[in-house]
């Protein structure tokens, strides 16, 4: 049964309520896309320094055997300017295969979880442009370049719950990921029509959120990022999540004069830095959206920040619309036995072979 005209109008209208969102914290801010020149980052900022262990699942990312591989790659590093202001100037990272004849290829979009950096994904940009893709990365925002010291990220967090004129807790990047479309529909070599985007853990909901939004980006892979946040507060399952930004949750409770951290505190939050995200836009309304689109979720099943027993109704909801849309096998959900928080090298497997049948490189 194909969707109807109803529910398509209805997604328009919710994703052009988001929209509405994303704007109204930058009307005065907005200015024409351009692009200036940057140069490969020589010394990385990572707010978090990673472990090798969580490196090693991206190592393994398949690739295709190329004989000097990295003599073949070109690589560009620049900014986006997509709005006015230091955090307006994003910092691209685009890794592809020298192509002796120029052709249009299909593109991937990589977005880092908290505290690293584009640089972090290499790994996966350099298997991926082996095979064919133009890969890309961008600095999230108050991370990599546009962070300044290792608690940018946190304090941008308690700057947008004391002033409430940011959203740095995924909604102000998903902008960014906007013009990002933007500027990839117009590069020469990258294909507008098959367009993936893929993250891990706050990267995860970067694409998630981004997907849901703009519907140029054609294939979907969100990785330990996509959770029920209204199911987390009426459960009280919202612990995990909160403790990954706890300073945050901190000063939001003394300014509410309350001597521990409770629902009503999480709800406040959520509200002031990303209006909807524990509502109008959860995983229940905003996933179903993206039908028909391939839509690959990689989960652990053990996962305290993003609870698989959280994700019922919006697993059902989404399969249902992948159904009658007639493409029930353009979506998958994979909770991965005994894994928490983490990356693993099946997912990184998994969403390879999902891009590869998809996007076609």
């Amino acid at each position: 049964m194909a969707a109807s005209a109803t529910d398509a109008d209805a997604g328009a209208g919710l994703r052009s309520e988001f929209l509405q969102v994303l704007l109204s914290r930058r009307r005065d801010l907005l200015v024409p896309l351009t692009v200036e020149q940057g140069s490969p980052v020589k010394d990385p900022m990572y707010q978090n320094p990673p472990s090798t262990m969580e490196a090693n699942p991206m190592e393994s990312c398949p690739s295709k055997e190329v004989e000097n591989l990295r003599e073949k790659l070109v690589e560009e590093n620049f900014y986006l300017i997509t709005e006015l202001g230091e955090q307006g100037r994003v910092p691209v990272l685009l890794l592809k295969l020298d192509d002796p004849v120029p052709r249009r290829k299909p593109a991937i979009v990589f977005l880092h979880s908290s505290y690293k950096c584009k640089e972090w994904l290499r790994p996966l940009l350099e298997a991926y442009a082996s095979k064919g893709y133009v890969c890309v990365a961008i600095d999230s925002r108050y991370h990599g370049e546009r962070a300044s010291n290792e608690t940018t990220y946190i304090d941008a967090l308690k700057s947008a719950w004391r002033n409430g004129d940011t959203m740095p807790f995924v909604f102000d990047t998903v902008w960014d990921l906007v013009k990002l479309g933007d500027y990839l529909g117009e590069r020469e070599d990258v294909d507008p029509c098959r367009v993936g985007i893929t993250g891990e853990s706050l990267g995860g909901m970067h694409a998630w959120f981004a997907a849901f939004v703009d519907t140029r980006y054609s294939v979907v892979v969100p990785i330990i990022g996509v959770q029920g946040f209204r199911w987390a507060i009426d459960n009280n399952m919202w612990l995990a999540r909160v403790n990954s930004i706890r300073p945050l949750f901190e000063e939001a409770r003394i300014d509410l004069g309350k001597s521990e951290l409770d629902t009503e505190v999480v709800e406040r939050v959520w509200e002031k830095i990303a209006p909807g995200l524990d509502s109008q836009f959860d995983a229940p309304y905003s996933l179903p959206l993206l039908a028909p689109r391939p839509l690959l979720l990689l989960n652990g099943a053990e996962d305290p920040r993003c609870p698989i027993s959280g994700l019922g109704e919006a697993i059902s909801k989404t399969a249902k619309a992948y159904e009658e849309s007639g493409c029930a096998e353009k979506f998958m959900f994979i909770a991965e036995p005994g894994v928490g928080h983490k990356i693993t090298i099946d997912m990184v497997k998994a969403a390879s072979e999902w891009f590869d049948r998809f996007l076609h490189a």
